[in-house]
C-alpha cells in the first residue's frame, strides 16, 4: 500500500510539475516573441490557463498528502489519543462526503461541457471541468490512504494530525532547543 501511495504521489508531483513548466514556457515565449518579433503564440494564453487551473488542483492534491492544509487544532490538542482518532475519522468522513459532491458535480458538468469548445484552441471545455473529476478522486485516495492509518496504525497517528506552527513559533521552538542544548551540553 505504502508503495502504491508513492507512486501516486510520484504521478501527481510530476502531473504538477509539467502543468508549472509548460505555463511558464507558454507566458514567456509569447512575451518574447511579442517585445522581440512583434508577433506571438494566439493560444498560449488559453492554454497557461488550462495549465494554472489543472496545477491549482494538482496542488491541492499535493498540500493534503502532505498535510499542508490549514486546520485548527486547539480542541484536538487537549483530547485523549482515542478521542483524537475518533475526531480525525469523523473529519475526514466528512471530507469524503463532500468529495463526493465535487466528484458528482464535476462529472455533470464534464459532460454537459463535451460539446463546448474553447475559442482559441479548439479543446474541449471538459478538460478544465474534468480536474475536478482528478482532484476529489485524487483526494479520496489521500483521505482513505490516512484513515487506513489512523485505524490499522495506531502508532502513526500524530503523523497525520500535525498541523504547522507560524513561523515565528517554530523559529522560537528551534532557538529554545538550541539554547537548551547548549547548557545541557555545557554542563556535561
Amino acid at each position: 500500500m505504502a508503495k502504491l501511495f508513492s507512486l501516486f504521489s510520484k504521478i501527481t508531483d510530476v502531473l504538477m510539475a509539467i502543468c508549472l513548466s509548460g505555463m511558464a514556457i507558454l507566458v514567456f515565449g509569447n512575451v518574447v516573441l511579442r517585445y522581440a518579433f512583434d508577433s506571438g503564440i494566439t493560444w498560449s494564453e488559453e492554454m497557461s490557463r488550462f495549465f494554472f487551473v489543472w496545477l491549482t488542483f494538482l496542488g491541492a492534491i499535493g498540500a493534503l498528502k502532505d498535510n499542508g492544509h490549514l486546520g485548527v487544532d486547539m480542541f484536538i490538542k487537549k483530547l485523549p489519543l482515542q478521542a483524537k482518532r475518533i475526531a480525525f475519522t469523523i473529519s475526514n468522513l466528512i471530507v469524503l462526503y463532500v468529495l463526493w459532491l465535487v466528484l458528482d458535480g464535476s462529472w455533470k458538468l464534464t459532460l454537459v461541457s463535451t460539446t463546448a469548445h474553447a475559442p482559441a484552441t479548439g479543446l474541449p471545455m471538459s478538460l478544465i471541468y474534468g480536474i475536478g473529476i482528478v482532484m476529489s478522486v485524487g483526494m479520496g485516495i489521500v483521505v482513505l490512504h490516512h484513515l487506513y492509518i489512523a485505524l490499522f496504525h495506531k502508532d502513526r497517528l500524530h503523523e497525520l494530525m500535525r498541523t504547522r506552527e507560524s513561523e515565528e513559533e517554530i523559529m522560537l521552538e528551534a532557538l529554545d532547543t538550541n539554547h537548551n542544548q547548549s547548557v545541557t551540553g555545557g554542563n556535561r
